[in-house]
C-alpha cells in the first residue's frame, strides 16, 4: 500500500502539470510543470521526501526499460533514417567535442 500511495502522490503532481498545461498557453511540457510543482512542494516542506522516496527510486531504476520501445521504433524506421545518418553522426560528434572541450576548459581553472 505504501508504494501505491507514493505512486498516487507522484501521479497527482503529474495531473496538476497536465491541467496547468491545458490552462496556460505556454510552450512548456506538462511534465515540466509537474516536476516544478513537486520540487516546490519538496522544498517548502508540503511534501516530505520520505513520502515519495521508494517509488521514485523504483521509477528511476526501471527508466532504461522505458526506452526499449523507442529504440525498437528507431530500428523499424531505419529506411527513413539511413539517408541522414552521416549528418546525424557529424552532429553527435560535434556535441561530444563541445562537451569534452568545455570539460577540459573547466578543469584548467
Amino acid at each position: 500500500m505504501k508504494y501505491l500511495k507514493q505512486f498516487m502522490v507522484i501521479l497527482a503532481f503529474s495531473f496538476l502539470g497536465e491541467v496547468l498545461h491545458q490552462v496556460l498557453p505556454l510552450p512548456i511540457p506538462a511534465s515540466v510543470y509537474g516536476l516544478v510543482f513537486m520540487l516546490a512542494a519538496l522544498m517548502t516542506g508540503v511534501l516530505k521526501l520520505h513520502q515519495v522516496k521508494e517509488t521514485s527510486a523504483f521509477l528511476i531504476e526501471i527508466m532504461p526499460v522505458m526506452f526499449i520501445p523507442a529504440a525498437a521504433g528507431l530500428i523499424d524506421s531505419w529506411g527513413i533514417l539511413q539517408p541522414v545518418i552521416i549528418p546525424l553522426g557529424i552532429t553527435f560528434a560535434g556535441i561530444i567535442m563541445i562537451i569534452v572541450s568545455a570539460a577540459m576548459q573547466s578543469m584548467s581553472f
